[in-house]
C-alpha cells in the first residue's frame, strides 16, 4: 500500500478509518463484468480503491482499473454512491475501513485484461447471473444494483 492512506495507517494502525474510494464495473461486449481474484482475502470482487489525496473520483477510477487489469479506461459512466453501515471491509491484516465509494460502469476501454500479480491473481469476465460464490459481498450488492440500473443516477447505501 502507497500514498495518503499508507500515511494514515502509520498513525492509526488497524483502527477503522473513513475512506473515499471508488468501484468499476467493466463490461464486455455480451455485458460481462469482469472480477478479480483478490491475493489478500482470496475472494473475487470488482477493480477498486481508495482515492488519492489530491485525485478526483474518475482519475481514482482510470488509475485503479489500469493497476488491477491493465486495461485503459476510454469513458467511465458514474451509477451510484455507497456508504453507511454496510459499507465495512476489513482486510486479513486487520486493517479496517468504512466505504464511500462511487461506482463507475465502465463500457468503453481499450487493451487485454490481466492480472497485476500482486492484488488480484486472475481476472475474468463474468455473468451478472452466475458470479462466484465467494465474492466481496459489496460488490456483489453492486453488480447487483447494475442489474436494475436505468441510467439513474443511485444513492446506495
Amino acid at each position: 500500500m502507497d500514498g495518503y492512506l499508507a500515511e494514515l495507517r502509520k498513525l492509526v494502525g488497524s483502527r477503522p478509518l473513513f475512506v473515499p474510494g471508488v468501484r468499476a464495473i467493466v463490461l464486455d461486449e455480451s455485458e460481462r463484468v469482469l472480477l478479480q481474484h483478490r491475493t489478500d482475502n482470496n475472494q473475487w470482487g470488482l477493480p477498486a480503491g481508495s482515492v488519492e489525496f489530491e485525485e478526483t473520483a474518475l482519475e481514482a477510477v482510470i488509475r485503479e482499473v489500469k493497476e488491477e487489469t491493465d486495461i485503459d479506461v476510454i469513458e467511465a459512466e458514474p451509477m451510484a454512491v455507497y456508504s453507511g453501515p454496510k459499507q465495512k471491509f476489513i482486510y486479513p491484516n486487520g486493517d479496517e475501513v468504512r466505504c464511500f465509494s462511487v461506482a463507475f460502469v465502465i463500457r468503453k476501454w481499450t487493451g487485454e485484461p490481466k492480472a497485476d500479480g500482486e492484488e488480484g491473481s486472475e481476472v475474468r469476465f463474468f455473468d451478472t447471473n452466475d458470479l462466484p460464490e465467494a465474492m466481496v459481498e459489496m460488490h456483489r450488492n453492486t453488480i447487483e444494483d447494475f442489474t436494475k440500473y436505468d441510467g439513474t443516477f443511485y444513492m446506495g447505501c
